[in-house]
């Protein structure tokens, strides 16, 4: 039996205020894709990051979720400290780098692997964002033609 292809195309995150949430996602350098407005009670607005296949959307009217309640939405960059710094540039307070041993442990993964690096942001919510470090995909991470 062969599968259907599946892409996650969108994530929605609950906002309290639509237009600071624009601005501190487009302030990141992500694509506008959308603002829509439907009369008074429906808004949506969708960004990608650069070079991401899934988009994140909020809004008015989009979600029953609580602003600030989406936690440890990855994104994934080659180069932690960069992707750091480039946030910094951006005046997004974003933590140190870390990894995970029984918790977040100060520093790079000791023995540099992939995937066990981060580092983390929020958003005027409180929506948190982990940057995780990926210089090279596990086995079985890559779909086949």
């Amino acid at each position: 039996m062969s599968s259907v292809d599946m892409r996650l195309e969108v994530v929605t995150v609950p906002v309290s205020d639509v237009d600071r949430a624009k601005d501190f996602y487009t302030g990141l350098g992500w694509r506008l894709d959308a603002d829509i407005a439907a009369g008074d009670n429906f808004r949506v607005i969708q960004l990608t990051p650069p070079h991401s296949a899934c988009s994140v959307a909020f809004g008015k009217g989009v979600t029953t979720g609580e602003p600030g309640s989406v936690h440890r939405l990855v994104l994934a960059v080659d180069d932690i400290e960069a992707a750091r710094a480039a946030l910094v540039d951006r005046r997004v307070e974003v933590s140190e780098v870390f990894h995970l041993a029984g918790g977040r442990v100060p520093g790079r993964d000791p023995q540099n692997r992939s995937y066990q690096t981060y580092a983390a942001f929020s958003d005027p919510d409180g929506n948190e964002w982990l940057l995780q470090e990926i210089t090279s995909r596990l086995p079985g991470r890559e779909w086949e033609d």
